[in-house]
Protein backbone atom coordinates (compact mmCIF):
# COMPACT_ATOMS: atom_id res chain seq x y z
CA UNK A 1 0.00 0.00 0.00
CA UNK A 2 1.20 3.28 -1.09
CA UNK A 3 1.50 6.14 1.37
CA UNK A 4 -1.11 8.36 -0.81
CA UNK A 5 -3.38 5.11 -0.66
CA UNK A 6 -3.13 4.88 2.71
CA UNK A 7 -3.90 8.14 3.74
CA UNK A 8 -6.65 8.49 0.73
CA UNK A 9 -10.48 9.40 1.97
CA UNK A 10 -12.72 6.59 1.31
CA UNK A 11 -15.14 8.67 -0.41
CA UNK A 12 -12.30 9.63 -3.09
CA UNK A 13 -9.85 11.83 -3.80
CA UNK A 14 -9.27 15.21 -2.37
CA UNK A 15 -11.67 17.32 -0.58
CA UNK A 16 -14.88 14.71 -0.63
CA UNK A 17 -14.83 14.47 2.90
CA UNK A 18 -14.75 17.89 4.15
CA UNK A 19 -17.51 18.67 1.02
CA UNK A 20 -19.86 15.46 2.72
CA UNK A 21 -19.42 16.81 5.86
CA UNK A 22 -20.46 20.38 5.13
CA UNK A 23 -23.90 18.76 3.16
CA UNK A 24 -24.25 16.66 6.07
CA UNK A 25 -24.75 19.17 8.19
CA UNK A 26 -26.92 21.27 6.37
CA UNK A 27 -29.02 18.13 5.60
CA UNK A 28 -28.89 17.21 9.62
CA UNK A 29 -30.77 20.38 10.09
CA UNK A 30 -33.04 20.67 7.84
CA UNK A 31 -33.91 17.06 8.68
CA UNK A 32 -34.41 18.16 12.32
CA UNK A 33 -36.46 20.96 11.09
CA UNK A 34 -38.52 18.97 9.08
CA UNK A 35 -39.14 16.41 11.53
CA UNK A 36 -39.87 18.59 14.84
CA UNK A 37 -41.21 21.46 13.77
CA UNK A 38 -43.19 20.00 10.54
CA UNK A 39 -41.05 22.40 8.15
CA UNK A 40 -41.95 21.42 4.87
CA UNK A 41 -39.48 20.70 1.82
CA UNK A 42 -40.42 21.69 -1.88
CA UNK A 43 -39.15 19.19 -4.73
CA UNK A 44 -39.09 18.62 -7.88
CA UNK A 45 -40.96 14.70 -8.22
CA UNK A 46 -41.55 12.15 -6.30
CA UNK A 47 -37.79 10.20 -6.70
CA UNK A 48 -36.58 13.84 -5.25
CA UNK A 49 -39.04 12.77 -2.30
CA UNK A 50 -37.77 8.81 -1.76
CA UNK A 51 -34.39 10.25 -2.17
CA UNK A 52 -35.45 12.52 1.11
CA UNK A 53 -36.77 9.42 2.95
CA UNK A 54 -33.64 7.44 1.88
CA UNK A 55 -32.09 10.33 4.18
CA UNK A 56 -34.67 9.72 6.80
CA UNK A 57 -36.65 12.72 6.63
CA UNK A 58 -40.25 12.13 8.09
CA UNK A 59 -41.92 15.65 8.07
CA UNK A 60 -43.69 17.26 5.24
CA UNK A 61 -42.35 16.86 1.85
CA UNK A 62 -44.16 18.56 -0.72
CA UNK A 63 -43.85 18.11 -5.01
CA UNK A 64 -44.01 20.61 -7.11
CA UNK A 65 -44.82 18.21 -10.46
CA UNK A 66 -48.30 16.97 -9.09
CA UNK A 67 -49.98 18.54 -12.04
CA UNK A 68 -50.90 21.17 -10.66
CA UNK A 69 -50.37 24.80 -12.14
CA UNK A 70 -47.29 26.93 -10.27
CA UNK A 71 -50.56 29.41 -9.22
CA UNK A 72 -52.40 26.60 -7.63
CA UNK A 73 -49.31 25.01 -5.51
CA UNK A 74 -48.28 28.63 -4.20
CA UNK A 75 -51.69 29.25 -2.93
CA UNK A 76 -51.93 25.42 -1.11
CA UNK A 77 -48.29 26.48 0.41
CA UNK A 78 -49.67 29.64 1.26
CA UNK A 79 -53.15 28.18 2.95
CA UNK A 80 -51.38 24.96 4.31
CA UNK A 81 -47.95 26.54 5.76
CA UNK A 82 -48.37 30.39 6.21
CA UNK A 83 -45.75 33.14 5.09
CA UNK A 84 -43.22 32.09 7.98
CA UNK A 85 -42.30 29.95 11.26
CA UNK A 86 -44.27 30.29 14.55
CA UNK A 87 -40.24 31.46 15.42
CA UNK A 88 -40.65 33.55 12.51
CA UNK A 89 -37.99 31.58 10.13
CA UNK A 90 -38.44 30.35 6.45
CA UNK A 91 -42.34 29.48 6.06
CA UNK A 92 -40.61 25.99 3.57
CA UNK A 93 -37.90 25.27 2.01
CA UNK A 94 -37.05 24.86 -1.42
CA UNK A 95 -34.75 22.35 -3.10
CA UNK A 96 -34.41 22.01 -6.68
CA UNK A 97 -32.37 20.32 -8.45
CA UNK A 98 -28.85 22.38 -9.00
CA UNK A 99 -29.05 22.17 -13.02
CA UNK A 100 -30.05 24.91 -15.82
CA UNK A 101 -34.02 23.64 -14.99
CA UNK A 102 -33.72 23.77 -11.55
CA UNK A 103 -32.18 26.69 -10.84
CA UNK A 104 -35.26 28.40 -13.48
CA UNK A 105 -38.20 26.49 -11.05
CA UNK A 106 -35.80 28.17 -8.04
CA UNK A 107 -35.63 31.58 -9.26
CA UNK A 108 -39.48 31.65 -10.62
CA UNK A 109 -40.66 30.07 -7.05
CA UNK A 110 -38.61 32.37 -4.98
CA UNK A 111 -40.26 34.73 -7.17
CA UNK A 112 -43.66 34.84 -7.08
CA UNK A 113 -43.58 33.78 -3.27
CA UNK A 114 -41.72 36.53 -2.12
CA UNK A 115 -44.75 38.23 -3.71
CA UNK A 116 -47.00 36.54 -1.76
CA UNK A 117 -45.08 37.35 1.43
CA UNK A 118 -43.93 33.97 1.55
CA UNK A 119 -40.47 33.67 3.77
CA UNK A 120 -38.31 30.75 1.97
CA UNK A 121 -35.19 29.22 2.76
CA UNK A 122 -32.76 27.99 -0.28
CA UNK A 123 -29.91 27.43 2.21
CA UNK A 124 -29.93 23.52 2.28
CA UNK A 125 -29.60 24.00 -1.80
CA UNK A 126 -26.60 26.35 -1.83
CA UNK A 127 -25.02 24.18 0.57
CA UNK A 128 -25.89 20.96 -1.49
CA UNK A 129 -24.82 22.57 -4.99
CA UNK A 130 -21.40 23.86 -3.42
CA UNK A 131 -20.87 20.87 -1.92
CA UNK A 132 -21.92 17.75 -4.20
CA UNK A 133 -21.93 19.42 -7.51
CA UNK A 134 -18.56 17.04 -8.59
CA UNK A 135 -20.92 13.90 -7.57
CA UNK A 136 -24.55 15.01 -8.78
CA UNK A 137 -26.53 17.51 -9.35
CA UNK A 138 -30.03 16.00 -9.02
CA UNK A 139 -31.78 15.62 -5.52
CA UNK A 140 -32.98 12.23 -6.54
CA UNK A 141 -29.41 10.88 -6.65
CA UNK A 142 -29.20 11.53 -2.80
CA UNK A 143 -30.92 8.45 -2.79
CA UNK A 144 -27.95 6.57 -4.21
CA UNK A 145 -25.48 8.67 -1.82
CA UNK A 146 -27.65 7.82 1.82
CA UNK A 147 -24.49 5.40 2.72
CA UNK A 148 -22.09 7.72 2.33
CA UNK A 149 -24.02 10.91 3.99
CA UNK A 150 -25.81 9.28 6.19
CA UNK A 151 -22.79 9.80 8.98
CA UNK A 152 -22.08 12.91 8.19
CA UNK A 153 -25.71 13.82 8.84
CA UNK A 154 -25.94 11.82 11.76
CA UNK A 155 -23.35 13.30 13.26
CA UNK A 156 -25.51 16.59 13.54
CA UNK A 157 -28.45 15.29 13.98
CA UNK A 158 -29.08 11.66 15.90
CA UNK A 159 -32.91 11.19 15.10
Amino acid sequence: MTRDTKHRSPLGAGDAALRFRLAGEALAEARALNRDQSWPILIEGKRDKLALEALNFTGPIEVLNRGWTLERLIAYLYETYGTRRSDGGPALSILMDWDRTGGRLQSELRRRMEGMDIKISEELRQVLMKALKPETRVVESLRAMAYELGPFIDEYDEC
